[in-house]
């Protein structure tokens, strides 16, 4: 290992990374060189398995090949193919097909057993790679002594697209490519994990976003069952997933569009990512118009997008509907949302008319009717009896974001403790930025994705991960709060921060919530009102 005198300028983290020497390790497959910087060992771009184009194309990805000399791992590794300008990592390279690679953040390759911590990105089954820098684990790793884990994976039409019926057992499982090959990432983790001084026999799975309803399948999936010991799903309740059924009739689309028989599907493989990617981009439209969507509604975590399918096999089940998977139960849960989703979905949708100052109580029934018909009145007069001193477009935030993440929490939170198996714990992230919606007064609050840097621990003085969280300084206290207690419950299954009051697990009688903020608090029978009238109307 020889001192290095290599710096790297115009990090978010810090305005000079210094590269103190260059880590050597051997893996299952060769040794890799990574670098020692700023107290963490990190190793990027590591292959976890073999190529997936070509003719390997929607299924099992090709033996990875072993290499001889060292390889270097000093660069992000090719994310999956997605729409341009969905990923987030510095000096990374553009899409690519063949994208399974992972990253490795560790405070030392010492044989030491410390807690693995495997992070699902988010991006709803079609964008975002493990190289982003808001997720980035050197300070996690670095502050709490544990070693943090990130892929890549297939996405969208190429993790999703469900050949089953079609193609024969050759591709069994299409429709959960992308999922499988996280369970490939989970077994490389097993078998080399001890090399990065990682305890293969304690691993947390967790997410946020698409990387929650990841998890939320990963805790569903007999492949993955056996790599894994605790889990977080974050702001991404996967309770259902999509019949296949429906990925059938996907299937048929997307055949009919490129003008492909069922018996000719191997055109497939022939087929430019561009063209793939153009038609996954016009599936929710398509499939809208489906007489399956018309008759069932619409399916998936984004509506009518690629996502994983309950295949009965890769995926048995629907991962929370009608229960909690008996395959985890006695795996322990986290669970929870941030409490101003909707914010961050007003400005990715351009619809941020609810939050200028000219929209009233008045403008409320029209803009929820549409959404939820004659119980938008209801919903109203609840919101408005409970939160007597809110404005109209804090009702309309607040409505929208427990609908959206809230609901689907509670839910998994109610049917996990159904079990009585592992405890569940419920959360509500609550430190509340001043920076604005842009076009508006209006702050975000704590909006979607904003906890990612928070829990990273990537809100510290002289970083800048993201704009979500503000600039006022007590937001490094909320994050060192909310990294600590995800970094105890990898090591222990139990969430704990020094500076926050006793988790209890939830439960139907007082149903502890932790709300976590510059002061952390356990509020019991949050929402109560609120959560009466949702069960009224039949969405939890």
């Amino acid at each position: 290992m020889a001192t290095a005198a290599l710096t790297i300028p115009g990090s978010v983290y810090s305005s000079i990374l210094r590269i103190e020497e260059f880590i050597e390790v051997e893996i299952t497959h060769g040794k890799i060189r990574g670098t020692r910087t700023n107290g963490v060992n990190l190793f990027k771009g590591i292959p976890y398995a073999g190529r997936i184009s070509g003719d390997r194309r929607f299924k099992r990805p090709a033996p990875l090949q072993p290499w001889t000399g060292v390889r270097d791992a000093l660069r992000l590794g090719a994310p999956a193919i997605q729409p341009l300008n969905g990923t987030r990592g510095i000096n990374e390279p553009v899409p690519n097909e063949d994208c399974l690679f992972l990253n490795v953040w560790t405070p030392a390759n010492d044989n030491k057993k410390r807690p693995v911590m495997f992070y699902n990105h988010g991006g709803a089954f079609v964008g975002g790679s493990g190289g982003a820098v808001d997720q980035d684990g050197s300070n996690l790793s670095r502050l709490f002594d544990v070693v943090v884990v990130e892929t890549n994976h297939r996405l969208g039409i190429m993790g999703f697209l469900y050949l089953d019926e079609i193609a024969g057992a050759e591709y069994a499982g299409s429709g959960n490519m992308g999922m499988l090959d996280i369970t490939a990432g989970l077994n490389w983790v097993n078998k080399n994990i001890a090399a990065f001084g990682g305890d293969p026999d304690n691993v947390m799975i967790f997410g946020e976003s698409g990387g929650g309803a990841k998890t939320s399948c990963l805790y569903a999936m007999p492949e993955a069952a056996p790599f894994f010991n605790k889990a977080s799903i974050e702001s991404g309740p996967g309770v259902r997933m999509i019949p296949k059924e429906a990925a059938a009739e996907m299937t048929a689309i997307v055949l009919r569009e490129l003008n492909i028989s069922a018996k000719d599907w191997r055109k497939l493989l022939e087929v430019p990512v561009e063209d793939l990617l153009s038609l996954q981009m016009k599936m929710p439209a398509l499939m809208a118009q489906s007489e399956y969507t018309k008759k069932n509604g619409a399916v998936g975590f984004a509506p009518n997008a690629f996502a994983p399918v309950v295949d009965g096999v890769a995926l048995p089940y629907h991962p929370f509907d009608p229960i909690a998977p008996n395959i985890s139960k006695n795996k322990p849960l986290m669970v929870g949302w941030n409490e101003d989703e909707f914010t961050f979905f007003a400005m990715a949708f351009g619809d941020t008319g609810a939050l200028k100052k000219d929209f009233t109580y008045s403008d409320l029934p029209a803009k929820l009717t549409g959404q939820f018909g004659a119980n938008a009145q209801k919903i109203i007069d609840t919101y408005r009896h409970t939160m007597p001193n809110a404005t109209a477009s804090d009702l309309w935030v607040a409505i929208e974001s427990i609908n959206m993440m809230g609901l689907g929490s509670v839910k998994i939170a109610e049917r996990k403790l159904q079990q009585q198996g592992a405890p569940v714990y419920l959360y509500n992230f609550g430190y509340k930025s001043e920076s604005k919606v842009p076009g508006t007064d209006y702050p975000f609050g704590t909006p979607h994705a904003m906890d990612i840097t928070f829990k990273f621990n990537n809100e510290v003085p002289g970083a800048r991960a993201g704009f979500l969280g503000g600039n006022k300084p007590e937001r490094f206290v909320a994050s060192h709060h909310m990294a600590e207690l995800w970094a105890t419950f990898a090591k222990t299954g139990r969430p704990a921060a020094k500076n926050a009051p006793k988790w209890l697990p939830y439960n139907l009688t007082d149903r502890p919530t932790m709300r976590i903020d510059v002061k952390c608090e356990i509020i019991h029978n949050r929402f109560k009102e609120e959560l009466a009238m949702w069960r009224s109307i039949g969405k939890v």
